[in-house]
């Protein structure tokens, strides 16, 4: 489920997953999907490593939708509960239900099978518009879109994703894009990369 992060900018903000069925993040009202988050974290570590005095950021779009309507966006907690399936997020709820039994609330390591099937219903709800990613080594900081963060609290978002959020993966299996992250990180010495 999403958590609220401290932001630089706009206080505290929610991030996360938010179906554990799919791999979709949510900040705030962006969508966008966790393969192309790890893919452009990794992107951006690559270009602070490779020039660690670049005054001008280092940007990256990718694939994403905006809400701006809360009614649109829908209800969470009413999703969960099976009340409220309004908006994109009770649509994701009506195709893909909370689960029943406790034990079996983990995010999926395989969330990444839905995608099409989100893509189809956030078309009915958002407007499709690419999220960009910013890293200004100069400050030590990391935006998306307009939302900045601190390094350590993007080290924060990018922990969020290896462990598959608040319930974590699914039987402890991460999708390869994350464990491919993680390695990249680590290897590149990021200040973003998870502590174990």
């Amino acid at each position: 489920m999403p958590l609220a992060f401290q932001s630089s900018s706009h206080g505290r903000v929610a991030f996360g997953f938010f179906n554990i069925e799919t791999d979709m993040l949510l900040l705030e009202q962006r969508l966008f999907f966790a393969d192309a988050f790890c893919a452009a974290v990794v992107e951006l570590a690559r270009a602070v490593q490779a020039d660690s005095s670049a005054q001008s950021p280092c940007s990256i779009e990718v694939e994403g939708w905006t809400i701006d309507s809360p009614q649109r966006l829908g209800n969470l907690h009413g999703a969960i509960a099976g009340v409220d399936l309004s908006g994109f997020i009770g649509a994701s709820y009506a195709r893909y239900p909370f689960p029943s039994r406790p034990e079996d609330f983990k995010q999926s390591p395989r969330g990444n099978r839905t995608q099409d099937v989100l893509r189809e219903m956030v078309a009915q709800y958002a407007v499709e518009r690419p999220i960009r990613f910013e890293s200004r080594v100069a400050t030590t900081t990391v935006s998306i879109d307009e939302i900045l963060f601190s390094e350590s609290v993007f080290a924060e978002l990018v922990a969020y994703v290896e462990r598959g959020g608040y319930p974590q993966y699914r039987d402890g299996r991460r999708p390869s894009y994350v464990d491919q992250m993680s390695a990249e990180l680590a290897a590149l010495g990021s200040a973003w990369q998870p502590s174990r």
